[in-house]
Formats: C-alpha cells, sequence, structure tokens
C-alpha cells in the first residue's frame, strides 16, 4: 500500500539530516532526558514544510497524493487531513454551508463543537429531538418524520447537521432522511466521528457518505490506528463549496501542523485500504469472542440494540447487581482495564480493529466480587423540536440554585465530558429532568465541563424580561 506522506518522512529521516529550523527539539537533539525514551523515535518524524515535505495548507506534492488515496478509498470528491480533530472538521462544514440568520437543523445529542460552529456562523440552530434506545436509554437517530415535520415549519432551512453513528455505535438508516433533505435543498452534514471505520463494509453499517451526504467528518484517531487529533473530511457532490470548505480549513487549523498526526492518517488510509481487500471473517469473530468473554463474567451482561445496526466495535457492558456504569468503570479501572466512557446504567467499550492485549478477565471478576451498590434509573422526556434564541436579546445574566432553574434559559452550556454532548445547551430552556441528570452525575463526581457555580449547585441563566 502507498503511504506517499509517512514514506517521504521516513526518508528524510533516514538520512539523519541537521536541523537549523524549527521545531525546537532539532530532530530530538534538545530534549528532556528522562522523556527521551519514548519520544526519541517520534521526534525525528516532526519536522516542518521542508522541501519534499509539502504543505498541508496549499498541498502539491504527498500530502496532495496522501489525501487523494483516502478521497478514492471513501469515494469522495475531494478528501482532506485535519490535524485539529473532527472538531475543526465540524466548524468548517457548518460555517461553509451557513451564515448569519440562517436556519440550521441541529441534531438535540451531538457534539459541543457543533453548536460552537453554529454560534460562530450567526446562525439559528433548530433543534431535534432525538429517539431513545429503550435497551440502553440513550438518545440514537432523528427519525424521518421528525425531519419531515421540521422542514414543513422552516422550508427555508440551509443545512442539517446529523451525528452518525452515536457514541454508542448505533446507525440509523439515513437514506430517505437525505433525499428528503436534498429534495428541499437542505445541505446534509454528518459529524461520523464514530465512523471511519464503516468504508470496511461487512458487519459494518454503512457510511454516511453512501447514502449522499454532502459532508463527512471522521475522528480517524477515534477508531482507526491514528494519533489523537488526526480526523478526515470528505466533501461529495456539488451542492457544498469545496473551496469555502478548503478556506475554512486553512484558517481554523494549525499553521504548523503537525507532520507525526498527518503521517498517521496516510498510514491508518493504508490500513484499512489493506483491511479491505481481504476477509473481515478473522476479525469479526474476534470480536464476537471478545464480547463473548465479558458475557462470561458473573454479574455482568453486555446489552445490545434491539432497533438499530450496531457498530461491532462497540461492546456495552452493564451489572446485574445494581451497580451504576460510574461504580462499574471504578472497578474496571482499579484492575488498570479503562473503557471508554460510563454513564448511568453501563459502560462502553471500544474494541480495535485487530488483535488485542490479553484482558485479565479473573482480575475484573475478582473486583466485581467486592462491589455492591444501587442502580437508579431515570426516564427522560423531550420536545421533538426546539429553536435557540440570540443571547443579545436578553437584559443580562445570573447564578440560581438548581431549584430555582427549571424554565429558565440557560446561559451556558452544561457538558458532561465525555462524550462532550451537552446535557444543557446555551439559550434552551431548562427542564427538570435535565436538573435531576445534573444533580446525579454531580453526585457520581463525573466531570462536567462548566461554570465553577455549579459546584454550589447553581446555574448561570438569562434575565428575561418577564423576570424583572
Amino acid at each position: 500500500m502507498k503511504t506517499p506522506l509517512y514514506t517521504a518522512l521516513s526518508q528524510h529521516a533516514e538520512k539523519k539530516p541537521y536541523s537549523f529550523h524549527v521545531p525546537g527539539h532539532h530532530n530530538g537533539d534538545v530534549f528532556f532526558d528522562e522523556a527521551r525514551s519514548y519520544y526519541a523515535p517520534l521526534l525525528q518524524l516532526d519536522v516542518t514544510e521542508l522541501d519534499g515535505l509539502d504543505d498541508l495548507h496549499h498541498p502539491t506534492g504527498v500530502i496532495q497524493e496522501a489525501e487523494d488515496l483516502l478521497a478514492k478509498l471513501y469515494g469522495a470528491d475531494q478528501s482532506f487531513f485535519l490535524v485539529n480533530g473532527t472538531t475543526v472538521g465540524n466548524l468548517a462544514m457548518v460555517m461553509a454551508s451557513c451564515g448569519a440568520g440562517d436556519e440550521v437543523f441541529i441534531q438535540r445529542h451531538c457534539h459541543k463543537s457543533v453548536f460552537h460552529a453554529v454560534e460562530l456562523a450567526g446562525a439559528t440552530p433548530i433543534l431535534l429531538e432525538t429517539e431513545v434506545d429503550q435497551q440502553l436509554q440513550v438518545p440514537t437517530h432523528v427519525t424521518n418524520e421528525t425531519v419531515k415535520q421540521a422542514i414543513a415549519q422552516h422550508p427555508h432551512c440551509r443545512a442539517i447537521v446529523l451525528t452518525y453513528p452515536n457514541y454508542y455505535g448505533h446507525a440509523a438508516d439515513l437514506s430517505e432522511l437525505v433525499q428528503m433533505c436534498h429534495e428541499a435543498g437542505i445541505l446534509v452534514l454528518v459529524d461520523e466521528a464514530h465512523g471511519a471505520h464503516f468504508v470496511l463494509g461487512g458487519d459494518f453499517p454503512p457510511s454516511a457518505l453512501s447514502y449522499g451526504a454532502d459532508v463527512v467528518v471522521q475522528s480517524a484517531h477515534k477508531t482507526l490506528p491514528a494519533m489523537t487529533m488526526g480526523s478526515y473530511l470528505h466533501v461529495q457532490g456539488d451542492r457544498i463549496d469545496a473551496k469555502r470548505v478548503k478556506t475554512l480549513l486553512t484558517m481554523l487549523q494549525s499553521s504548523s501542523p503537525s507532520y507525526p498526526i498527518m503521517a498517521s492518517l496516510d498510514v491508518a488510509r493504508a490500513f484499512v485500504e489493506k483491511m479491505k481487500k481481504g476477509s473481515l471473517d478473522g476479525l469479526m469473530s474476534g470480536l464476537e469472542e471478545l464480547k463473548e468473554q465479558f458475557r462470561r463474567i458473573p454479574h455482568i451482561e453486555v446489552v445490545e440494540s434491539d432497533s438499530l445496526s450496531t457498530d461491532p466495535l462497540k461492546c456495552v457492558i452493564r451489572s446485574t447487581r445494581g451497580l451504576t456504569g460510574y461504580e462499574l468503570k471504578r472497578i474496571l479501572e482499579s484492575v488498570e482495564v479503562h473503557p471508554e466512557l460510563a454513564d448511568e446504567h453501563q459502560v462502553l467499550l471500544v474494541f480495535g480493529l485487530g488483535q488485542m492485549r490479553e484482558v485479565p478477565f479473573p482480575a475484573i471478576e475478582h473486583a466485581l466480587q467486592q462491589s455492591d451498590a444501587v442502580l437508579s434509573k431515570v426516564k427522560h422526556r423531550h420536545e421533538k423540536m426546539a429553536v435557540l434564541k440570540d443571547d443579545r436579546q436578553w437584559q443580562g445574566v445570573e447564578a440560581v440554585p438548581f431549584e430555582r432553574a427549571e424554565g429558565r434559559r440557560s446561559a451556558e452550556s452544561v457538558i458532561p465530558y465525555p462524550p462532550g454532548i451537552p446535557l444543557m445547551i446555551k439559550g434552551e430552556r431548562i427542564k427538570v429532568d435535565q436538573i435531576n441528570t445534573l444533580s446525579r452525575l454531580l453526585g457520581h463526581h463525573v466531570h462536567v465541563q462548566a461554570s465553577q457555580v455549579i459546584q454550589q449547585r447553581k446555574l448561570y441563566v438569562y434575565i428575561e424580561e418577564e423576570t424583572l
């Protein structure tokens, strides 16, 4: 498999060049001795825009060749390497699609970067509520009927932003939804952060590109063997201005992009391309056997969706003894088994596209035998659609106790992390179940991105005319 950028970097490193250029570690010659053993091999690839190594923001050589190979693999018209994660891809695709005053449909349970993009664009977000999987009690997808009703009420909407799949690997069929939006003149933008491997086909869900999405952003670092912050952005069709997307990426991404990250994106593409040309039978049987081993642990169950296609790389486990997901996560971590995330009910594990180290199942079982807790379940109810208001129309901001926040408009987003999906969104009216959920999360010492006043059980809300 060709790896144009990685090959050029490795050939440069093999020449043992003298560095009189940035970065300041000069090919690893200048570095903190105690950390050198871990960093030394990578530092040889951490260079700058030297002759023959191309320029991410104006590629004409090996980076351009690598991006062309990427587009060919995914069936896109044009593909881009991202060194600032899927976050920068979400910013670019939204800002390239809408401007000040434009309406844009946003799947309610999307990543915070989507809301940041809409705010930067000055657009008006129309929130579309998601369905909830009854087995896992997590948000999944926006239904066709919800989108149909939204289009009827907002016929001049510019774009829709979808999360596909959700964090837990649930993937709904997007074919009818994409067609409906395109017929209404609406751009389809997809945050496919957890689906970069869907291009493999087989038992994996289809890629959003295969459904006809206009722009798709993928976190290669989440499920492919790429370095953290390495992502892809794909454009297809002529509904969106690809030049505008590229210009925004140049403005939003670092002017000193990481060559190790870019090279890892190159080799990750080659890894997938090689895997795609072979058989997936061994991979699939290995993933199923790993799940089966978790099923064999006493007091653990593997929970699966009963209504949607699910990514085989995602495995959700739950305690049958009353442990919350947070408690189960802490037990796993006590034996150095580190899951992706936990919620009130369960723990999410992300498997790899290949052989993993032997999991210490006996140690997990022993740790679980020492546990004792009670699980509480909560049901959520939401409106199917909501319009977020521009914060310029409010009179100011005040901090109010949790018990007085219901019905007020939140003056900030409150975001449990991971997964980075806002529990409360800046500008939306606060519901009592959101307050109750926040209280429980704080009780479980979950990391929440918000103002420090939440530690005093207060929330920042807008002062509206009727409260004056």
